[in-house]
């Protein structure tokens, strides 16, 4: 999380329409790599400067201190951060625990919401820029490989919030668990950011039935609230006889399951016959092994989402996914739960209100 210089490469189509004084909003950049979202454009100029949240030792405390702003690059555009959202992988990242590794010094983030205040020459897929004194409040993002314009009608707050969570979503419910009308699905760890916006896609968009599994009763009456049509605590019961119940001993058809352990096992045995179970992560800190019997007895279907990787794998698949969410947003069908707002200097207090449980739907980071 910092406020940085951002890069986009010759030519980056947009997705979305260009909006009219808007804020721009996107993905963040971990180590000068990232998506991004584009809206309202401003000020022309070169950045001396930038503050940034550093991960200069795994494990160990972010600092939060002044940084040189690189010169702009022909490629490149400078964006002025407004929020950025806070994801588990940044967290990970920071402990060395993450899958894709970082070199040291390293500024974590995956996703933020800002405003263009200067394009590189080689760039024409943004054309506008306008100054506006506010833009100098916050900070600037660097090396943004992808833009999306922010639509008329999404705040920056949300759309610092929609691009992983509901991108990842919308991948486990479209492109692996493919998901039909009237299904149930069950969602454990549905108080989560991701978990919400699975709640929020299941029920809105794909009209489906959700039961979500949750560590305490105030986070599944959030879930309820949200949408979900049941809710089970499974610190106090066993999920698969309350998924059993709920459905009247069928089960339920898809699984998304984000915690690991005991649960992933328990939600695999909550299947119903020819059922489908997503992995979307282990929050639990558990990495189950799957009992390769229970596939063959329901002919149950296993299969994991890794959201980042379509970035490499199907560009138009991981774009479709964010410009969608954008889409469902600014047409009032679907609504992000921001649970926290922090400041760049409370980003270790930010970490830990995660780490702790403490937190549900989306923790972002404020630069103003």
């Amino acid at each position: 999380m910092e406020t940085r210089e951002a890069a986009s490469p010759p030519g980056e189509a947009l997705a979305g329409r260009a909006p009219r004084s808007r804020a721009a909003a996107g993905l963040g950049a971990r180590c000068c790599t990232g998506v991004g979202v584009l809206g309202r454009a401003c000020g022309r100029g070169g950045a001396r400067g930038y503050r940034a949240a550093l991960c200069a030792e795994l494990a160990k405390p972010l600092l939060v201190r002044d940084v040189p702003s690189p010169p702009l690059q022909p490629h490149q555009v400078r964006v002025g951060v407004h929020y950025c959202g806070l994801n588990f992988a940044d967290i990970l990242a920071c402990q060395g625990l993450y899958q894709e590794k970082h070199t040291l010094p390293f500024t974590p983030g995956m996703e933020f919401s800002g405003t263009v205040v200067e394009i590189g020459e080689n760039v024409s897929a943004v054309k506008e820029v306008r100054k506006t004194q506010e833009c100098q409040s916050f900070g600037m993002a660097s090396c943004t490989l992808m833009l999306w314009r922010i639509p008329e009608g999404v705040s920056d707050e949300d759309a610092a919030a929609l691009p992983v969570t509901y991108g990842t979503a919308t991948l486990v419910l479209d492109r692996r668990a493919r998901v039909q009308p009237g299904e149930t699905v069950l969602v454990t760890a549905g108080a989560g950011a991701t978990g919400l916006a699975v709640i929020d896609l299941a029920v809105n968009i794909f009209k489906a039935k959700v039961i979500a599994a949750a560590g305490s009763d105030a986070k599944c009456e959030l879930a309820l609230k949200s949408g979900a049509s049941h809710s089970v605590n499974y610190g106090r019961s066993s999920l698969r006889d309350e998924v059993k119940r709920l459905t009247d001993g069928r089960g339920a058809d898809v699984a998304v399951e984000a915690v690991g352990g005991d649960i992933f096992k328990a939600a695999l045995q909550s299947l119903a016959w020819e059922g489908r179970i997503v992995v979307m992560g282990f929050a639990g800190g558990k990495i189950p092994s799957i009992p390769a019997n229970l596939l063959l007895l329901k002919n149950v279907s296993a299969m994991g989402v890794y959201w980042s990787r379509y970035q490499k794998e199907n560009f138009p698949v991981f774009s479709s996914a964010i410009s969608s969410a954008l889409q469902y947003h600014q047409e009032g069908k679907i609504h992000p739960n921001i649970g926290a707002v922090f400041k760049l200097e409370e980003a270790n207090e930010a970490f830990n209100h995660v780490l702790q449980r403490k937190s549900t739907g989306k923790v972002i980071i404020s630069m103003k």
